[in-house]
């Protein structure tokens, strides 16, 4: 039997599909996040399959130890078997909430503990240079506006690549975006955005084929920017600049949080711009404002190197 056909020829693949639907129509997951739902239930029901468990009544706590071990043996990250966790804690929640199980194996499954990595940043200096196209053809027109975009407002690659002609207003200074959870938020542009979005439009037409699309940043087929279109053109701009090329989109997201913390932008201000459900989250950015706070206390305080 082929191992596909382990997950298929058992009622546990039903109550996936069940619960997957349950998940996608009552919490409107993104694309993105369903895929990785998905993808986890099914290498959770085919290790299951292969210790010939078929139901999720029959699951016991060894298994799913056992199966985090298997992540684990297999070189998945902390943060991936978090993910795998929290999926699989979700799932026998959700047997628990119908009535469906009378006792919930996996509530007593410790998440490993992970390190809190903080974001790279550019520096204020560094951004300016980034964002300093010169503008002559189209394709710079529209670089000088995406850039101006993400940095200026906080927007998340996938948000921003998503917007549409009608996302963007330029007389009430504002882009609406759709962010994770289908949460739609609006977010306020400054004028350097509006500047460089207008000249954009204004050229926008060239860049178009005989297709139309309403996406608002198109690339050189005339057809909607992609991710691994943006991070080419990113990289060949840093590189021509003399920036570190492992800056990515996020590193820009990042930026514009934590230059407006330094600048005294108030926390859940900058929790609602960048579309955090929770304020934890936002939080991160204070720990890299202190970090620059104490590195500026030893740089320029004037009694530096004083003695006692």
């Amino acid at each position: 039997m082929k191992e596909k056909e382990l997950i298929i020829l058992n009622p546990l693949c039903d109550q996936m599909r069940e619960y997957l639907n349950y998940v996608i129509l009552e919490q409107n997951l993104t694309n993105n996040t369903k895929e990785s739902y998905s993808n986890e239930l099914k290498k959770y029901g085919l290790f299951l399959s292969k210790q010939k468990v078929n139901d999720i009544m029959v699951i016991k706590y060894d298994h799913i130890v056992r199966y985090l071990k298997k992540l684990s043996d297999d070189g998945l990250k902390p943060q991936s078997i978090s993910h795998s966790i929290t999926v699989i804690r979700n799932f026998h929640k959700y047997f628990m909430k119908i009535g469906y199980l009378r006792k919930d194996v996996s509530k007593n499954i410790d998440q490993p503990k992970l390190m809190k990595k903080l974001p790279n940043t550019l520096s204020v200096d560094e951004v300016d240079l980034l964002l300093d196209v010169e503008t002559v053809t189209p394709f710079d027109y529209r670089n000088k506006a995406m850039l101006e975009l993400i940095y200026g407002t906080g927007l998340r690659i996938s948000e921003l690549l998503s917007l549409t002609l009608n996302d963007v207003d330029l007389i009430n200074c504002t882009v609406r975006c759709m962010g994770k959870g289908r949460k739609e938020r609006i977010v306020p542009i400054n004028d350097y955005i509006i500047e460089s979005l207008s000249n954009y439009l204004t050229i926008r037409s060239q860049l178009e084929k005989k297709q139309k699309y309403h996406e608002l940043f198109l690339n050189n087929h005339g057809k909607p920017i992609t991710r691994q279109g943006f991070f080419k053109i990113l990289k060949k701009l840093l590189l021509e600049k003399g920036l570190n090329t492992d800056v990515s989109p996020h590193t820009l997201r990042h930026s514009f949080a934590t230059h407006l913390l330094e600048n005294g932008a108030d926390l859940r201000v900058i929790q609602e711009m960048l579309g955090h459900s929770d304020i934890s989250t936002t939080r991160i950015y204070t720990h890299i404002s202190n970090k620059k706070v104490r590195s500026d206390y030893e740089e320029f305080h004037p009694r530096k190197d004083d003695e006692l």
